[in-house]
């Protein structure tokens, strides 16, 4: 998933902020007990999460996608005081190790995990959310960026992850989830209702601002 060679990549894990303990510790697990483990933010990526929820200082962040928890606790890190993060995942398998995690976190208390479809739960979810995170099934980010938007305020980010999918979006690759992803940028691209860019860290981060 990774676009950059293992030295840049090296590189840049050394000039930027270490990785926390705790992270450190998820990391090598989700390496040893997942057969995805490329799924998790890691180390950089993980890093520029944190570093805009930091900016942002977010009182209430969504994230659809929570995996082994890597990255939610990376936006945690950015919550104003009082604040709370929602995080919606699907896979009922790893919820007590996640939850087992969070535990171990300084944001435990912050932390609302919800474990079914993220398609049903998030219109139930309370707004307005300052930042959002969107890394789980590719074929509905449309759909999570659309019930999102609905719940955020004018200055208000999404990030959606994955969306240069290893370069294939600009190759004529013809397997359907290229397609979408490919589709969703273009339309993403068009859309007046947000500010935009790609960051080409990783495997491609979307960031909308809304306008």
């Amino acid at each position: 998933m990774d676009m950059f060679d293992d030295l840049l990549t090296s590189y840049l894990e050394r000039t930027c902020d270490a990785e926390p303990a705790l992270l450190q510790h998820i990391h090598r697990e989700t390496y040893v007990k997942e057969t995805r483990p490329h799924m998790l933010s890691g180390h950089y990526q993980g890093r520029l999460l944190a570093f805009l929820s930091k900016l942002v200082s977010p009182h209430r962040i969504l994230e659809v996608g929570t995996f082994t928890g890597y990255a939610t606790l990376c936006l945690a890190e950015g919550l104003a005081p009082g604040g709370e993060i929602h995080t919606i995942d699907s896979n009922i398998e790893l919820e007590d190790r996640v939850r087992g995690y969070f535990a171990l976190s300084e944001w435990n208390h912050a932390i609302r995990y919800h474990v079914g479809d993220a398609a049903t739960i998030i219109p139930q979810l309370k707004g307005p959310f300052e930042l959002v995170f969107i890394d789980a099934d590719k074929k509905n980010n449309g759909l999570y960026y659309e019930l999102a938007l609905e719940k955020i305020p004018t200055g208000g980010l999404i990030l959606i992850d994955n969306v240069l999918w290893k370069g294939k979006v600009v190759a004529d690759a013809g397997d359907s989830q290229t397609q979408q992803i490919a589709a969703l940028n273009k339309q993403l691209a068009a859309d007046n209702r947000v500010d935009k860019l790609i960051l080409p860290i990783r495997d491609g981060v979307y960031v909308l601002r809304k306008r």
